[in-house]
């Protein structure tokens, strides 16, 4: 799904942000502020969200800009595949979350999967690495990578984590209401391929 005014307010966010970052002269300082207030305002537009929020959120970061990573588990056992339900909004997501500084993706995926499932994992096979932006999620102001990691339990038992409420395993036909700024039916859908096909290449956008 495409959000023309999402990608213009990135765009600019991320310019003036760069722009900041290295600019010397007074003047053209003043010009990225005025950048960087112009995506936050188109974000408002769009969004409803009170301007200090989007300054929180959207104005908070220095530096070169560049999309942020998020990983998630993919795990099959008995053909169904690992799911966990979210405190945030009572929906279903894969285990997984943004990436820590200073841990692999596979590193934070087995992070990831014990604290929020309370299986032992280890990662096999690197399924998918998206674009959030080329999928049905919903609007968010960060530009996000995700990658979806195949992994096998080799451990633990199913106890639920701070940000989660249940864990099931489920079918590809009783997908339960999905957290779509996590994961989206397409994404779900194609990772079973992988069950189908072991062999399967990489996928990436």
């Amino acid at each position: 799904m495409s959000y023309q005014w999402l990608e213009w307010a990135q765009r600019i966010q991320a310019l003036s942000q760069s722009g900041l970052a290295f600019s010397k002269d007074i003047y053209d300082i003043e010009r990225y502020e005025e950048l960087r207030m112009i995506s936050a305002e188109i974000m408002q537009d769009h969004t409803g969200l009170e301007m200090q929020k989007i300054k929180d959120l959207f104005l908070n970061e220095t530096g070169y800009q560049t999309p942020k990573v998020d990983v998630r588990g993919v795990i099959f056992q008995d053909d169904k595949l690992l799911m966990v339900k979210e405190k945030l909004d009572n929906r279903w997501s894969l285990p997984g979350g943004f990436c820590d500084i200073g841990l692999s993706a596979a590193e934070n995926i087995i992070k990831e999967i014990k604290e929020e499932s309370g299986y032992d994992a280890v990662p096999t096979k690197l399924l998918a690495l998206w674009d959030k932006n080329k999928h049905l999620h919903p609007p968010q102001p960060y530009h996000y990578y995700k990658i979806f990691i195949q992994c096998e339990i080799i451990g633990g038992q199913p106890v639920t984590g701070i940000e989660t409420s249940d864990i099931q395993f489920f079918s590809e036909s009783t997908i339960p209401t999905l957290s779509t700024d996590r994961v989206v039916a397409s994404q779900i859908n194609t990772l079973f391929e992988f069950l189908k096909d072991p062999n399967k290449a990489t996928l990436f956008d």
